[in-house]
């Protein structure tokens, strides 16, 4: 597994043994940030300024990629042991402490956040409901800036509907607004769009 653009380019990562994580493929990450690149919603300016939120970090390959391709800092928040040992030893590889925060934590449990992120990665395990959970917890405790966009993978058969106006305990007036949906083999990638419509 390597960083397939940008600064990082060409660094390998490790990730921890056994099957509790499951790292983003490098050509399903290579698509993803293709897209956002090149899509006519933000494009390459947006990715280079963006505050990044890693949610289900694991080894840390989707917010590396982003400090790679120019984003300003990744906050990554991952519990297990293993992955968090991983991730670390990833950001050493790719000197990118300076630029990075780990938080120990579940994300459907998130502390308060400190600052909003426009840019958020979920990639939780697959069939547990966590994107929608999480999504949940995190717009609840201020991780989520207003027309942020939000880039969730999950298994390709699941199907789901986090939008928030169902949604309980979730600040009312925000939605999220279908971008992208995308099939990379057992893989599925939707990108949505937060929306506030509330002053």
């Amino acid at each position: 597994m390597r960083i397939v653009g940008g600064e990082y380019k060409g660094r390998t990562l490790i990730a921890p043994q056994g099957g509790r994580t499951r790292p983003t493929s490098d050509r399903t990450r290579q698509a993803i940030f293709d897209m956002l690149a090149h899509a006519p919603w933000y494009g390459r300016e947006f990715l280079e300024n963006a505050v990044v939120l890693d949610a289900f970090a694991g080894t840390g390959a989707m917010g590396l990629e982003a400090l790679s391709r120019g984003a300003q800092r990744v906050s990554f928040i991952e519990r297990d042991r293993s992955a968090l040992q991983a991730l670390r030893q990833n950001l050493d590889t790719c000197h990118a402490r300076e630029h990075s925060r780990v938080l120990s934590c579940s994300v459907t449990h998130p502390p308060k956040a400190s600052e909003a992120h426009n840019l958020i990665f979920l990639d939780p395990p697959y069939g547990k409901g966590l994107v929608e959970s999480g999504l949940t917890a995190l717009s609840r405790s201020g991780w989520i800036a207003e027309n942020a966009l939000i880039v969730a993978e999950t298994g390709a058969t699941e199907d789901f509907k986090p939008f928030f106006p169902h949604t309980r305990n979730v600040p009312p007036g925000t939605e999220l607004e279908p971008l992208s949906i995308r099939k990379f083999g057992a893989a599925k990638v939707t990108i949505w769009k937060y929306l506030s419509t509330l002053p």
